[in-house]
């Protein structure tokens, strides 16, 4: 682009609002399609309100007839002149609530931006049940700009609704009348626009968007690509945010992408595809790529951006294939992992998926033998949090090593490799036990112990139901079937002097319980519930229930610290012997 592309236009808030509802401002294609959330629309007003500068518009001048969208919900008068390029989230957000329109929100479901205004102190609120209730509030105040009463008959009714709560002075009701006046008047709010020529081209533009937003507020490497794919392959775009829709409800009786692990943003299914296609992790170079340029020249070529998209098209089929898609979710539960509750890294997760459509589309590797691979890498990735810190150089270099495999069953090596390279004895032995040592509520060590159980198909805690039972998703009640339960008591352990909650909570002094025997055994001490409990089974199920969860011998008479201690290392003895029980799993 040569020379200055844009020019600079002043309107008003309430210009912008017609120029929306007549359609001359319509939102294009490059635009995420989601809004901010209600705080930030509620400091948007409140920023305006106090006369502060919210910031420039950028416009694109486009006289196509196709190729936007439109805010608002009622068909235009006339097609858009104007697409906006920066500014989206601003003017979206102000129309709905200026004018009473629902949203679009990211679980796509459409929703009113219910905003309050507190007259007597000029206060903005997210509008909820209290404020609703709150006389001193006018509860939303898109009915200041959208409602069919006239301005002075909203405002008598607040301040009537004020007297029946509280007395109001005269002096008082003009401070009120005067402060609701000005929000009112914020449709005279003065906003500046860059308009873009219509010589720009749509690459161009989204150019421009990405520079500005790499500067602010940035959008990641993935919402660069989701940009290039509104310009040059909405369809492509279209798909992943249907996906995601629908990934979010159950359906009766028609395929659908809802699973139990994972609702899926459109980036997480971004860079799965971009694994696939073109084996990389980091993501700033693929946007280069799509956009057509050779990273060795530097050169932009129009043919080769239309081969890179080809070559993403071809992946996304693959990453959106429902077959796909629930084979590698039977993997997860073959692992032992059961629901979104065990998983604590969706990009480990996502990862994981790329591996597993890497292994069936390009190396061909048997059913069986890519299931128990990928349940096997899975479960290590899980358990050593791989893709937490710097998720995409680990992946980067899982990638190179999938570079030199020649055939099925190299890939399978090459896999299981680098999973003896992690899970070595020193991590069974020493690494594993102090990561145990922890009072998380989540970590992945204490999952990988709850798949430990499902794969070992042990019972809960003094109990004949198993635990992967308990850990069903479909399965819901008003309470949970199984509870965590102090193995020392809090009550007990505090009567001991040990009362901080980073000692008193550690994972190793939690086991699976019903919750009824939970409530039962409440604060008694160790030696006295489990000999009671012990009693009701034989010699051979209470050596398989210590052996499930790690209690070691007469450890209700340990001291506590020895018992965490010991507890930690026989955990982490069960979590080997189910990752053993993976490896030595034959094709069915």
């Amino acid at each position: 682009m040569a020379g200055v592309v844009f020019n600079k236009v002043d309107y008003t808030l309430l210009n912008l609002l017609s120029h929306i509802e007549m359609g001359i401002i319509g939102l294009p294609d490059i635009q995420r399609p989601f809004v901010w959330g209600n705080t930030k629309v509620r400091d948007l007003f409140d920023s305006m309100y106090r006369g502060f500068p919210v910031g420039y518009l950028l416009f694109w001048e486009n006289g196509a007839a196709d190729g936007h969208k439109q805010i608002g919900l009622d068909r235009k008068q006339i097609v858009p002149s104007l697409l906006i390029v920066d500014g989206q989230q601003r003017l979206t957000c102000l129309y709905a609530v200026m004018r009473g329109v629902p949203v679009l929100r990211q679980d796509f479901k459409r929703e009113r931006l219910r905003i309050a205004f507190r007259p007597s102190d000029q206060t903005f609120e997210v509008t909820d049940a209290a404020v609703e209730l709150d006389p001193e509030y006018i509860p939303d105040i898109s009915q200041l700009w959208a409602s069919d009463k006239p301005y002075h008959v909203l405002v008598n009714e607040f301040l009537a609704r004020l007297r029946r709560h509280r007395e109001v002075t005269q002096e008082e009701e003009n401070r009120l009348w005067e402060a609701i006046a000005r929000l009112q008047n914020l449709r005279e709010y003065p906003f500046t626009a860059l308009q873009l020529s219509q010589a720009v081209s749509e690459e161009e533009v989204a150019e421009v968007f990405v520079r500005i937003n790499s500067r602010g507020t940035p959008l990641n490497q993935a919402d660069f690509i989701l940009t290039l794919m509104s310009v040059f392959w909405d369809e492509g775009r279209k798909e992943l945010e249907c996906f995601c829709r629908d990934a979010r409800q159950p359906t009766l009786g028609k395929p659908s992408p809802f699973n139990y692990f994972i609702q899926p943003a459109p980036d997480q299914l971004l860079r799965a595809s971009v694994a696939l296609g073109f084996r990389r992790a980091r993501l700033q170079h693929v946007y280069s790529i799509l956009r057509g340029k050779d990273l060795d020249t530097e050169e932009f070529s129009e043919e080769r951006r239309v081969q890179q998209f080809a070559v993403l098209e071809k992946a996304q089929d693959y990453v959106l294939n429902l077959l796909n898609w629930h084979d590698f979710f039977a993997v997860l539960t073959h692992a032992g992992y059961r629901s979104n509750h065990m998983i604590t890294s969706q990009l480990g997760l996502m990862y994981t998926y790329a591996l597993f459509l890497i292994g069936k589309r390009d190396y061909g590797v048997d059913h069986h033998a890519l299931r128990n691979v990928i349940a096997r890498w899975f479960f290590m990735s899980a358990l050593t949090a791989r893709y937490t810190d710097s998720p995409e150089s680990a992946m980067e270099q899982d990638l190179a090593r999938l570079r030199d495999a020649h055939g099925p069953a190299h890939f399978v090596h090459i896999l299981d490799r680098t999973i003896e390279s992690v899970l070595t004895g020193d991590y069974w032995d020493v690494t594993l036990p102090a990561m145990l040592a922890t009072s998380s509520a989540r970590t992945p060590s204490l999952y990988a112990y709850h798949a430990a159980l499902n794969l070992l198909e042990a019972k809960a805690l003094f109990s004949e139901i198993r635990v992967s039972d308990f850990l069903e998703p479909a399965i819901h009640a008003g309470k949970s079937p199984v509870e965590r339960h102090h193995l020392f008591p809090r009550g007990y352990l505090e009567k001991q002097g040990i009362r901080e909650t980073r000692d008193v909570n550690q994972i190793a002094n939690y086991a699976l319980v019903e919750w009824p025997d939970n409530a039962d055994i409440s604060d008694t001490p160790p030696a006295e519930y489990f000999p009671k409990y012990a009693q009701k089974f034989s010699s051979d199920d209470l050596a398989a229930m210590r052996y499930w969860h790690a209690l070691p011998e007469g450890w209700e008479n340990m001291a506590y610290s020895d018992f965490l201690e010991a507890r930690r290392k026989l955990m982490a003895h069960v979590i080997g012997d189910a990752f053993q029980r993976l490896r030595k799993t034959e094709p069915a």
